[in-house]
């Protein structure tokens, strides 16, 4: 229960990679705050860890902020903020319009800033910190298709390593996960796009994803989970400005 007395703020943290890693951290004895669209799905999910689930859209800077504070107020200051929330859709740059790119870039990185922004006023004011981001392999190698999302995520990476060299020597720590294909509702889904874009069966939609991992499995939720408790974990202060990759294999 080392991490007993701290505050960790997630969102999207109602269903897939953000719960996982809200239930693991919750185990170590963290007051965890979710946050999400849908809030009858973060209610379910909290009750599962006893979290507090709190609605929020990313996108919306002010919501951000007034949802941030309400969270701080009733768990104290955010010492583990998990910027997690995310759109993941492949589309085509010659299909993609200007609206398509600025949804997934408000998303999967305005919304990344935005909470850490809101998060860290009330980190910087105790002696221990971490921010963990939700990136993915697709932020480290591109991913064949889905060209805005790829720029969304190594822009992620970015934000963090110039968040890391910011705050370098302190207490503070910045790193980004990376996962493969994890098995979640977001596979799911994906699984049924590929499958109809490319005019195949979904068991061979999936299987293009499997085969995407190096060891040729989807990857557990939980095992996401697990990485970001081991970052917040004795002996991580000096993991900082990672990118660390979960594909099962060298990426």
């Amino acid at each position: 229960m080392h991490l007993s007395g701290k505050h960790a703020f997630i969102t999207g943290g109602g269903t897939g990679i953000g719960l996982a890693i809200a239930q693991s951290l919750a185990a170590q004895g963290a007051s965890v705050t979710i946050t999400g669209r849908r809030i009858d799905v973060l209610k379910d999910a909290a009750a599962s860890f006893g979290g507090l689930p709190l609605a929020l859209d990313v996108t919306d800077p002010d919501a951000t902020a007034s949802v941030v504070e309400a969270a701080i107020a009733q768990n104290g200051p955010v010492q583990i903020c998990v910027p997690n929330a995310g759109i993941a859709e492949g589309k085509s740059i010659s299909k993609m319009d200007l609206a398509f790119w600025r949804r997934t870039m408000a998303t999967n990185l305005d919304g990344a800033m935005l909470t850490i922004q809101a998060c860290l006023p009330s980190m910087l004011t105790t002696d221990w910190g971490r921010v963990i981001a939700v990136s993915s392999i697709a932020g480290v190698r591109g991913l064949r298709g889905a060209p805005a999302y790829s720029a969304s995520k190594h822009g992620l990476i970015g934000l963090i390593r110039g968040l890391s060299e910011d705050y370098m020597g302190g207490p503070y720590t910045f790193n980004a996960l990376c996962p493969g294909y994890v098995d979640t509702p977001i596979v799911t889904r994906n699984t049924d796009d590929i499958a109809a874009r490319a005019g195949m069966s979904k068991e061979d939609a999936l299987g293009t994803m499997v085969r995407s991992n190096r060891h040729k499995r989807l990857i557990e939720a939980s095992e996401i989970g697990e990485a970001a408790a081991w970052l917040c974990g004795a002996g991580s202060g000096s993991v900082n400005g990672q990118t660390i990759e979960i594909a099962g294999g060298q990426v």
